[in-house]
């Protein structure tokens, strides 16, 4: 009897727990994104809202805030803005958390993956535990991977396929200085701006080119501002990744936190899957729009790849050596 009542005992103090825990969740969590749900990006975020209110029976509520207006339109703040707490969750961007995550330009790295394998073997292996931990470490706790895509090049004024291609073209690139030694390296003249301010600069002229994946290539029409040039050089992917604010993580049950995760896990390999089975149909829209697509070949490949070593001797060491070499390895090894 004394056994069972204290079983009793510990089972209603472990559902009033619960219930104490549960009563101090928020109404509603605010989950950022840089695009909505007209890109793969977006739908990624609205994948993991809808799993978790499925499987939480609506306790767990998640309100999407696309366009990066909890920041005023500066993603490069959002990684801030989850760490101190004013954003509970989001969607990012390997990109534009690199400046509070250095780890993260590992992504940005030119030409270090070439294939969907290799990104696969970067994220799934050591290497992305290791960028999961420096994630963690700086205040928001990593769940699950996204995928932005691979970055690809286009341009109003001819077909690019050799580094001497690019010579004095003027690039808009994000606000990432790797991505400004990159173009630098190959020649070009990088110039970083929001891309707010990047279609009329393509309309004018003010710029010659862009780099972008194709599904915002493709969503935003980027061929109706001149850009009837476009290279797929794969020189880089950018990971999307779910997280949560540590201050918010910590908030919620050992269940919740699993549900969570779950939810994440899933939507990411959700949207990657849907994604990639979109790029032939992608690809196929912005040709009948008569933009000329140049596949490079694996040596003219190589050859961009050499003419942007100057970045890796330059960013190794503030990335981490152990990891770089961690993810290098990844890649060499993707197909064993």
């Amino acid at each position: 009897m004394l056994k069972r009542r204290s079983l009793l005992a510990a089972a209603a103090a472990t559902l009033l727990f619960s219930a104490v825990a549960q009563a101090d969740y928020k109404d509603e969590y605010t989950v950022s994104t840089v695009l909505p749900s007209a890109f793969p990006w977006g739908q990624a975020a609205d994948k993991w809202v809808e799993l978790v209110k499925e499987r939480s029976d609506g306790r767990i509520n998640m309100k999407i805030y696309s366009n990066s207006q909890l920041v005023s339109g500066d993603q490069t703040k959002e990684f801030s803005a989850m760490r101190s707490g004013l954003i509970d969750m989001s969607v990012g961007s390997t990109i534009n958390w690199s400046p509070q995550v250095p780890e993260l330009n590992l992504f940005s790295l030119p030409f270090l993956m070439p294939d969907y394998a290799a990104i696969d073997a970067i994220t799934q292996g050591e290497a992305g535990e290791a960028v999961f931990a420096a994630i963690k470490k700086r205040g928001v706790t990593p769940l699950a991977w996204g995928e932005n895509g691979f970055r690809e090049l286009s341009n109003s004024k001819l077909t690019i396929d050799e580094p001497a291609d690019l010579d004095g073209l003027k690039i808009r690139v994000v606000g990432s200085p790797l991505f400004q030694d990159t173009f630098t390296a190959l020649g070009a003249n990088p110039t970083q701006m929001s891309w707010a301010d990047a279609k009329p600069a393509l309309t004018t002229g003010a710029v010659d080119g862009q780099e972008n994946p194709l599904s915002v290539f493709d969503v935003a029409r980027i061929d109706q501002v001149g850009q009837k040039y476009l290279t797929r050089w794969h020189y880089m992917a950018d990971p999307l990744v779910f997280a949560v604010s540590n201050s918010i993580w910590d908030q919620f049950s050992a269940e919740d936190q699993a549900l969570l995760k779950q939810a994440a896990i899933d939507a990411g390999q959700w949207e990657i899957e849907k994604s990639r089975s979109e790029i032939d149909a992608t690809l196929a829209a912005i040709k009948e729009r008569g933009v000329e697509v140049t596949e490079l070949t694996d040596e003219q490949r190589d050859a961009f790849m050499k003419a942007t070593q100057s970045v890796y001797e330059t960013w190794t060491p503030r990335i981490g050596e152990d990891l770089v070499k961690q993810a290098q390895e990844a890649v060499a090894n993707r197909n064993q």
